[in-house]
């Protein structure tokens, strides 16, 4: 099924676990680029007496599985389609479990809705509505062809993995994620400046990996200048990966013709604009769906303040500096109950360090107004 696919297929799932598949299929897919991902999963019609009663807790026979890989690859749902045939199996009665609603738009592959209804499918379960003007009413075409549609299943789970992708849809601006390491007392480096290396090998590592799932990073000039970085997603023996982001750098300073940022990597794009929104705007033009922020904290903290950071990743050496460069720059707060909130996500031990993903709370709205970036 493919370089992303994911593990072993199941014999038999009830509903509930043929949506947990389906989502991590989905999952295996490629995280950049402008498509979403999206899993599928086949069952076999219910048993007697169970029919129209989905979801169900019997566990049906999986027929086939699908996943997305990427633009103009065949969809989730076109795959599993030609796996089953492929395999002989019939699709007369089944139930396709799929994370996003079936679109019923022609782009550069034909429409999964219909295929599913002249397939045989009697019933489709989704996690997600799809916001895409062009390609959702999927769920309607379904019924109007005599099809059960169910909607909701499993859609927390699949929200949190298709987070930035919904950010461009819903939004108009790409899911930011902002990525720092600090110290146990918050410092990103020690007061003479010096911050290499504060995490070791298997934080460095990890946030690699990260870099090549995003489709663009970004740094101020002020790094730049300060630190030289080049903006690559790094394989653990020190190769390019096959991924790599678009490299932003911000700010009215230019940049140096010699800077590592101009080497072997992604694209190179300097914004000179000091406005979070404006450069928002500007990338999501290139195509980027998911920003991530790797500094400095000024950049950092002026896209907090502006209410437009939806992530934090942040790696933690156990390690005390007591002085030295803080890893937010200041937020002009001065009391507790005006203190942006944050839910953790996820928490990882790597090899002495920590990283701690977290997600902006609900309730947090972004200010109306435009504030300018300061630049590094």
């Amino acid at each position: 099924m493919g370089q992303h696919q994911a593990s072993r297929i199941p014999p038999r799932l009830a509903i509930d676990a043929a949506m947990r598949r389906a989502i991590k299929l989905a999952a295996s897919g490629p995280a950049s680029g402008p498509n979403p991902q999206v899993g599928c999963v086949l069952l076999a019609p219910p048993p007697a007496g169970v029919e129209g009663g989905s979801p169900s807790s019997v566990p049906r026979e999986v027929l086939a599985e699908g996943v997305h890989l990427g633009a103009g690859t065949a969809h989730a749902e076109i795959d599993a389609l030609s796996r089953a045939r492929a395999a002989g199996a019939s699709l007369r009665g089944a139930t396709a479990v799929v994370t996003l609603e079936p679109c019923r738009h022609t782009g550069r592959t034909g429409p999964c809705a219909p295929a599913l209804a002249e397939a045989g499918i009697a019933e489709v379960i989704y996690a997600l509505p799809d916001p895409d003007p062009r390609a959702g009413g999927g769920a309607d075409l379904l019924r109007r062809r005599g099809l059960r549609v169910h909607a909701g299943v499993g859609a927390g789970q699949y929200r949190a993995l298709l987070a930035p992708w919904l950010r461009i849809h819903t939004r108009e601006r790409p899911f930011v994620t902002a990525k720092f390491a600090t110290s146990l007392d918050g410092r990103v480096a020690a007061a003479d400046g010096t911050s290499r290396w504060l995490t070791g090998a298997a934080a460095r590592a990890d946030a690699h990996r990260r870099r090549a799932e995003v489709d663009a990073i970004a740094v101020g000039t002020g790094t730049v200048l300060a630190d030289d970085p080049a903006l690559t997603a790094r394989l653990p023996g020190g190769g390019l990966a096959a991924d790599q982001p678009l490299r932003v750098v911000i700010g009215r300073r230019p940049v140096p013709e010699g800077a590592r940022v101009r080497g072997p990597g992604g694209q190179l794009l300097h914004l000179p604009s000091r406005s979070a929104h404006k450069i928002l705007k500007r990338i999501a033009r290139a195509g980027v769906r998911h920003l991530l922020l790797d500094g400095g904290p000024g950049l950092i903290t002026s896209f907090i303040s502006a209410g437009l950071v939806d992530q934090l990743h942040v790696y933690i050496a156990p390690v005390l500096l007591g002085s030295g460069r803080p890893a937010i720059a200041g937020l002009d707060l001065t009391t507790l109950a005006d203190a942006p909130r944050w839910h953790t996500t996820h928490m990882q031990p790597l090899d002495g360090d920590v990283l701690v993903i977290a997600r902006a709370a609900q309730h947090i709205q972004p200010p109306t107004a435009d504030p300018d970036n300061q630049e590094e």
